[in-house]
C-alpha cells in the first residue's frame, strides 16, 4: 500500500498526511515555500516538482526511507466532519471543477437521477433547494462508505480516520495532529518544531482555498442542513473521526472541538 497521500519537503524538513478538505492547498503552499521561497504557481495539488510526493514513482522511494525510518517530524490536520462533508457537496457536486468540467465526469447525472439531487443548475449558480439536495447526498455518502455502491467511496467525503490510518498502519508516527479550526495555531507548532531552508512568517501567508468559487454560496447556516436523520447518517459514517479528533457530534453548529487529540490514542486505535 506504500504511502498515498503523503507529501514530503525536498530538504525532508517535514512530512504530511494530507486529507482532503482540511487545508490541504494552504500547507502545500506553505511547505513548498519553506523550501523554495516562494508559492508554487498554480494549484499544488498540480506541482510535479519542488515537492515530494506519494503519486510521483520519483518520490516513493525517499517517501518510503523517511517516513518508516521516523525521520522527520510528520502532521496532519482535520476538520469538523459536519462542515467537511458540507463543503464537500458544495465544491465536488455542485462546482464547476477548475478544467471546467463536472467533478468526475457522469457523477453529478447519476446522482441526479438516482437521488434526486440538484446541484443548481449547468453552472451551479441556479436556485435550488439546498438542504433537500445535501440530505440526499449524505445517503449516497452512506452508500459508497458502507456498500462501495454506486461507487467506491471518494477520498473527499470518505473518513478522516482512514486517511490518517494508512500512514500508520505501514510504519509512520504523527508528531502532530491539528485542527483546521485552529489552523494558525496548529501549523505554527508544526514550523517551530522544525528547520526550514526559508523561514515561513505565518501572518503574511495568504489562504489557498482552491475550491473556493467552484459551486454555489451555501445558503443557510451549517446546523440548517442535519436533522435527526442526516445527524444519525453523519455519526454512522464519521463516528471514529468524531471520538478521535474530538468534535461535537451532538451540535452541528459547534464547528470548534471539544477536547484535545490523544496521539497515544489515534496511534493505538488507527494501528491496529
Amino acid at each position: 500500500m506504500g504511502f498515498p497521500g503523503t507529501w514530503m519537503t525536498e530538504s525532508e524538513s517535514v512530512v504530511y498526511r494530507v486529507v482532503p478538505k482540511c487545508a490541504c492547498s494552504t500547507i502545500g503552499q506553505i511547505l513548498y515555500y519553506s523550501d523554495h521561497g516562494r508559492f508554487f504557481d498554480g494549484d499544488i495539488h498540480d506541482a510535479k516538482e519542488g515537492l515530494h510526493k506519494w503519486a510521483l514513482e520519483h518520490s516513493q522511494g525517499p517517501i518510503t526511507r523517511n517516513v518508516q525510518g521516523q525521520r522527520s517530524y510528520a502532521f496532519t490536520c482535520v476538520r469538523n466532519p459536519y462542515t467537511r462533508v458540507l463543503s464537500s457537496f458544495f465544491d465536488k457536486i455542485c462546482g464547476i471543477q477548475r478544467n471546467g468540467r463536472r467533478y468526475r465526469g457522469n457523477l453529478v447525472p447519476k446522482l441526479a437521477y438516482e437521488y434526486g439531487i440538484e446541484v443548481g443548475g449547468e453552472d451551479g449558480k441556479q436556485e435550488f433547494d439546498q438542504i433537500a439536495s445535501f440530505r440526499r447526498f449524505l445517503l449516497f455518502v452512506r452508500d459508497t462508505i458502507r456498500w462501495r455502491r454506486p461507487m467506491d467511496p471518494d477520498i473527499h467525503w470518505s473518513a478522516m480516520s482512514g486517511h490518517v490510518s494508512t500512514f500508520i498502519l505501514n510504519g509512520g508516527r504523527y508528531n502532530q495532529i491539528f485542527w483546521t479550526e485552529a489552523f494558525n495555531d496548529g501549523m505554527q507548532g508544526v514550523l517551530d518544531a522544525i528547520e526550514t531552508p526559508h523561514p515561513v512568517d505565518l501572518t503574511a501567508i495568504p489562504r489557498f482555498n482552491e475550491s473556493e468559487g467552484h459551486g454555489p454560496k451555501r445558503a443557510h447556516p451549517v446546523e440548517d442542513y442535519f436533522d435527526d436523520l442526516s445527524m444519525h447518517l453523519v455519526y454512522e459514517i464519521y463516528k471514529r473521526d468524531f471520538e478521535l479528533f474530538k468534535y461535537d457530534f451532538e451540535n452541528p453548529a459547534n464547528k470548534m472541538p471539544v477536547g484535545e487529540i490523544d496521539l497515544e490514542e489515534v496511534h493505538a486505535k488507527l494501528g491496529e
